[in-house]
């Protein structure tokens, strides 16, 4: 299309073309803010917030093109089909940087309906329902424990949880337990943990215990269990986190609900710490107490 008057022509479409920079930086500044929202929110409450956003921007498009329109229209201007040689450049011009906008809002549009449709079909394990499914619980057997090198209250273990190579296991258990009891032992593990450096020692796990202020018991996972076995719980279903993310602090969410039973067993809202075919998980004396 292009505009002609009958005044210059050249100079109502360097006008029309300078209007059009202003209108145009203005959209592509609005469609990066949205843009910049979007990537930075990514629950699905702010998704339809933006897609609230979304049609509001388009609706902003529709209205500056009628505004840019009515202003052509009270100058004077025209539409014509009539090609020009000595103006066609400068329109294709003005209309690529019309089409950049255009193109960007639909990349945008397309790109919140394709993540709004990911998120209904699957959504994602830290998204998932926070319980003790998420917990990576296995028996584990710790080979050898031997004392801290810089703190008295800590012991560092080797433990075979089914893997092909022991992992690192620092456990603040040394005012409680005797360091021979802590060899050669079954014991039940949460193994998803992100790894932390306990005075200089990375632990790779954490080592199951019935815990009260003055008492601290390992659980003991039922005769005929091996290292590996997962523990698991009924009406609980679900696959364990690979690791577990600090920021969504699952364990601490779900730790207040674990406790042993009248029996000593390990429960988690009641559900036993259970090895399927093998039983379930006590600790020796200590019943009704907290685990962690």
């Amino acid at each position: 299309l292009i505009f002609m008057s009958s005044h210059n022509p050249l100079l109502r479409l360097e006008q029309r073309a300078a209007e059009a920079d202003q209108i145009i930086e203005y959209l592509k500044q609005q469609v990066q803010l949205l843009k910049d929202k979007a990537i930075v929110q990514a629950s699905v409450r702010e998704e339809k917030k933006l897609m609230v956003e979304n049609a509001k921007l388009k609706n902003d498009i529709e209205q500056l093109k009628k505004q840019l329109l009515e202003k052509e229209k009270k100058r004077g201007g025209m539409l014509s089909f009539v090609p020009s040689k000595t103006s066609i450049m400068d329109q294709m011009f003005v209309f690529k940087k019309d089409l950049d906008v255009v193109i960007l809002y639909i990349q945008l549009k397309k790109w919140l309906w394709e993540k709004a449709e990911k998120k209904q079909a699957a959504p994602s394990q830290e998204e998932a329902k926070v319980d003790v499914s998420r917990l990576d619980l296995r028996v584990g057997r710790i080979i050898t424990a031997e004392k801290h090198p810089d703190a008295d209250s800590l012991y560092v273990e080797q433990v075979d949880v089914g893997e092909a190579a022991p992992r690192t296991v620092v456990s603040g258990l040394v005012k409680h337990i005797p360091l021979d009891q802590m060899q050669n032992r079954m014991a039940v593990l949460m193994c998803n943990l992100k790894p932390a450096k306990m005075r200089g020692v990375v632990s790779q796990a954490m080592v199951m215990c019935a815990s009260s202020p003055d008492k601290v018991e390992i659980l003991d996972p039922p005769s005929g269990a091996v290292p590996g076995d997962r523990v698991t719980f009924q009406g609980f279903p679900g696959e364990p986190d690979k690791e577990l993310n600090p920021k969504k602090k699952v364990w601490e969410q779900v730790q207040p609900d674990l406790r042993t039973d009248g029996q000593c067993v390990a429960t988690y809202k009641g559900a036993a710490f259970e090895v399927a075919g093998k039983g379930v998980c006590k600790a020796q004396t200590m019943s009704n107490s907290g685990i962690k």
